[in-house]
């Protein structure tokens, strides 16, 4: 692996392209997004866990542009929601909804819901293939609460709702540096790095 190593991104999504981004920088890797490599074929989430749809998402890039390609599949789970919106975090409001919708049924679901029962989960699972090798996958996850209502401007998803346990601020009201501390996609980011600057070493 040299400095001109790409990596690809397989997600539309702006919001997880930046962090991605951000969590790879210091690392001596090209990254792109499965677009700027002309991927435009639609994946098809189906997987039933995030892990499942992550590695569908990173092989099909990986095997359609013979290339690494790394995949994150995340969302939040709440507990008094039986672990919804799950795997559908992203098309909670239905398919093609934006942020705002998915936030306003989310609160909805929980009207009337105390505090101390709007405990939740952030979970990120991110793959990482190549064509004839297997795909690894890695883990991060951030428990917190669901607030009544949205604070902060920052992030994207569900950040303005979601206060981690021990903070005072939440997701949206973060820096993008402070939430990578703490978050589900900083935690997962993070084994992958350490996964990707082995490969570096041994390929010199």
């Amino acid at each position: 692996m040299s400095n001109s190593f790409c990596l690809v991104i397989a997600t539309k999504n702006q919001g997880k392209v930046r962090e991605m981004v951000d969590l790879l920088a210091e690392l001596p890797v090209v990254v792109r997004t499965a677009a700027e490599m002309g991927f435009t074929e639609e994946i098809v989430e189906n997987g039933a866990t995030f892990a499942a749809n992550a590695i569908l998402k990173a092989e099909t890039v990986a095997q359609a542009l013979k290339c690494w390609a790394v995949a994150d599949d995340s969302g939040l789970t709440v507990d008094y929601l039986d672990g919804a919106p799950g795997v559908y975090s992203a098309r909670y409001a239905g398919e093609g909804a934006g942020d705002a919708a998915n936030n306003s049924k989310l609160l909805l679901n929980l009207a009337g819901v105390p505090p101390e029962e709007r405990t939740a989960k952030f979970e990120s699972a991110i793959a990482l293939a190549y064509p004839g090798l297997a795909t690894v996958c890695y883990r991060g996850s951030c428990s917190g609460t669901i607030l009544l209502a949205p604070l902060g401007h920052e992030g994207f998803g569900y950040d303005p709702l979601f206060l981690p346990d021990g903070e005072t601020l939440t997701f949206g009201q973060m820096s993008r540096d402070a939430k990578h501390l703490l978050s589900h996609r900083g935690k997962a980011m993070e084994q992958l790095r350490v996964h990707l600057h082995t490969l570096l070493i041994e390929r010199k």
